[in-house]
């Protein structure tokens, strides 16, 4: 069982969580001795409020938890963060949220990244009540978040390239997958010559990771993940202030990853094929610089007019390779831009495609799993920002409408029926009032269109 979840229903407490608008009937169902003390403390069902209400023997016997506009289960997030250990039971939620919306709130929440730890960082268990395959599928995407914050929040000097390697092998052993490896300089007579630039600055090799699983005559499933490991933004070098969370840099790998464990852990029918293109764009007198030129797998040509724009270089090589094999459906997640933040901010997930039909089915995944995701424009006029005198592509578009124009580079080397490109930060703050740190963005809703699609 996952931590942040238990089917000890006896002794637990009973959770209340009601919107604003619904505080009043919320109180009318409880106990008169109950809504009292609520009531006494000003319960207004306000987003992170909380009001634990002891029973006749002391000990706390109910929590009535707000949600506010009750727009999102992270929502939930908040009052789960905040909730000392113990087992709560679920006594009512908002008309319109499903338990797995408040399930996937609450994991989020008592999430604890304890790896560097000596203290005890217990969480708080919500728990589960409905029928067995409904638990284990609540449990899985609870495990799948958890595996995305475990990977981003590891510091780079122990979540390298090798150890990305590693834990996809892991992966592969578990459920029975086939792992393909192209490491160092290895990586030039297997044609992935951008992967090569930009991660051979570092220590550690860089390397081009795939693995298979599934039937071949399924449909077929390509994810792409954005796997650098540290980002110190190379020679066009990253100010303190944003080299600080640079770990994360491999954001998209993980999500890649997590969304393949998702399929094969559940079998879903389909032929998945996993790509991670994984590097350290490090510092070094090789290290690739502002004004060279790169040849691609593609066979395109790049102009280098900033270092720091590697990830859609490594992308490049990764997303031509999936292409290669058809897929019915290409998937890529990466940190790739500042900006995909500056215009929606941390919550949202910015998606860029050019199929309506996958626009419309990522939109219902993202209603149906309470995970926002945002269309984006991939407005080709925009493709001016990318000409280079010298080159066919230039790899960075300038300050203006930056996340649109890495989407609309990597679609360059893009050759499938349906694509979908995902700018994620694959980071929190601590001032939304969940857990800091790693943090899955679009997951959960596009692994809701994956079931729908496949399930």
């Amino acid at each position: 069982m996952h931590p942040a979840f238990s089917t000890e229903a006896k002794s637990a407490i009973q959770l209340v969580l009601t919107t604003a608008h619904d505080v009043d009937k919320a109180l009318a169902d409880l106990p008169e001795p109950v809504a009292r003390i609520a009531r006494g403390q000003d319960f207004s069902g306000k987003r992170g409020q909380i009001v634990s209400v002891p029973g006749s023997d002391g000990a706390v016997s109910h929590v009535l938890a707000g949600v506010g506009e009750g727009k999102s289960p992270l929502d939930v997030a908040a009052i789960s963060a905040a909730l000392p250990a113990g087992n709560y039971a679920l006594h009512s939620q908002p008309a319109d949220w499903s338990e797995d919306w408040v399930s996937a709130g609450w994991a989020d929440g008592a999430y604890r990244f304890d790896r560097y730890l000596t203290r005890d960082t217990t969480p708080p268990r919500l728990v589960l009540s409905g029928p067995a395959k409904a638990r284990a599928a609540q449990v899985r995407e609870a495990e799948a978040v958890d595996l995305v914050r475990d990977l981003v929040n590891t510091p780079a000097g122990d979540m390298g390239p090798d150890a990305i390697e590693a834990t996809i092998r892991e992966m592969a052993e578990t459920y029975g997958a086939k792992v393909d490896v192209t490491t160092g300089d290895d990586l030039l007579e297997a044609n992935y010559p951008m992967v090569h630039a930009v991660g051979r600055a570092a220590d550690i090799a860089p390397r081009f990771v795939e693995l298979g699983w599934g039937e071949p005559d399924a449909p077929k499933l390509a994810l792409v993940g954005k796997g650098v490991s540290f980002d110190t933004g190379g020679l066009n070098i990253k100010t303190g202030n944003y080299m600080r969370i640079m770990k994360k840099d491999m954001g998209g790998a993980a999500h890649a990853i997590a969304l393949a464990k998702l399929v094969m852990d559940a079998k879903l029918p389909v032929n998945l094929k996993l790509y991670i293109p994984t590097v350290e764009n490090a510092i070094s007198g090789n290290a690739f610089r502002p004004g060279d030129v790169l040849m691609s797998r593609k066979g395109l040509s790049v102009e280098i007019d900033n270092t720091d724009a590697e990830g859609r270089l490594i992308l490049g090589d990764a997303l031509t390779r999936a292409s290669e094999d058809d897929p019915d459906l290409l998937i890529d997640f990466a940190t790739l831009t500042g900006a995909a933040r500056v215009a929606v901010g941390p919550d949202l997930a910015p998606f860029y495609t050019d199929d309506n039909m996958l626009a419309g089915e990522i939109a219902q995944g993202a209603q149906q799993s309470g995970d926002p995701a945002w269309r984006m424009p991939l407005w080709t006029p925009y493709l001016s920002y990318l000409k280079s005198p010298i080159a066919d592509l230039v790899n960075s578009g300038g300050g203006m409408a930056g996340s649109v124009t890495a989407a609309l580079f990597l679609q360059k080397f893009v050759d499938a029926r349906h694509w979908v490109h995902l700018d994620v930060w694959a980071w929190r703050e601590a001032k939304y009032g969940r857990p800091a740190g790693g943090a899955a963005c679009g997951l959960r809703a596009m692994w809701a269109v994956l079931q729908n699609r496949y399930g």
